[in-house]
């Protein structure tokens, strides 16, 4: 038996890119995201965007893994004073 497509139809490729940085490394830490949404999404299951970027639903024990440099980077930044000592 062969499949025949109708006049008119065609195929379309879902060329759509998903962000990240391709090496994983995302999935090693935890992240810095402001509490509230924290919360939001552990409830909802709704995404939520680290300081880094980094986009996902939380579902896993923070408290496991290492803290992202790059959040922490960002986060000391924004403390009054830059996060460097005088």
């Amino acid at each position: 038996m062969s499949t025949q497509m109708s006049p008119g139809t065609e195929t379309i490729e879902d060329r759509r890119t998903q962000p990240g940085s391709g090496d994983g490394d995302h999935e090693r830490f935890s992240h810095y995201v402001p509490k509230d949404k924290l919360t939001e999404a552990m409830i909802n299951g709704t995404p939520v965007i680290a300081l880094c970027g980094k986009v996902w639903v939380p579902s896993r024990d923070p408290q496991k893994y290492p803290v992202c440099p790059q959040c922490k980077e960002i986060w000391e930044s924004m403390k009054p004073g830059g996060g460097e000592k005088s």
